[in-house]
């Protein structure tokens, strides 16, 4: 059983699903609002590990899918300070167990990394937003 910090965007129902597998597996949840959280570049930077800049970036973001934000033009610093204005680029969920910090829910990693349930798994993509954001757009933090 681990103690996880999860930060989420809230009432997302990929997060919602993903917190029920880790609580199923026995961890221990703090779920955080990634779009509340007071984020710096030093705070946020651990997540994303050695993973790739555009690997950073939740590809189902508005401003995404616009083309106003293009996660392969922009570097880590560019990339850091687009997430800490707009928190709804940042690829979800965030978690932290310990020291260690994790971008993104694949299962099988984090079931090789702390553990899930083998008969809670979800068979589907955990990751990518189910809904059209052209016609139910997500919330802001603003909102």
């Amino acid at each position: 059983m681990a103690n996880v910090v999860f930060y989420e965007k809230p009432g997302c129902k990929n997060n919602t699903k993903q917190k029920a597998l880790l609580q199923a597996a026995g961890h221990n949840l703090d779920a955080r609002s990634l779009l509340t959280e007071s984020w710096t570049p030093e705070k946020l930077r651990p997540f994303f590990g050695d993973l790739p800049v555009t690997d950073w970036f939740n590809r189902s973001a508005p401003r995404i899918k616009s083309g106003e934000v293009d996660p392969g033009q922009v570097d880590a610093e560019t990339a850091l300070n687009l997430m800490i204005a707009d928190p709804l680029l940042i690829r979800r969920p965030l978690i932290q167990v310990g020291e260690i910090y994790r971008v993104g829910f694949d299962q099988d990693s984090i079931a090789a990394w702390i553990g899930l349930n083998p008969t809670s798994s979800i068979a589907e993509d955990l990751e990518t937003c189910p809904r059209s954001h052209a016609e139910t757009p997500c919330k802001t933090s603003a909102d």
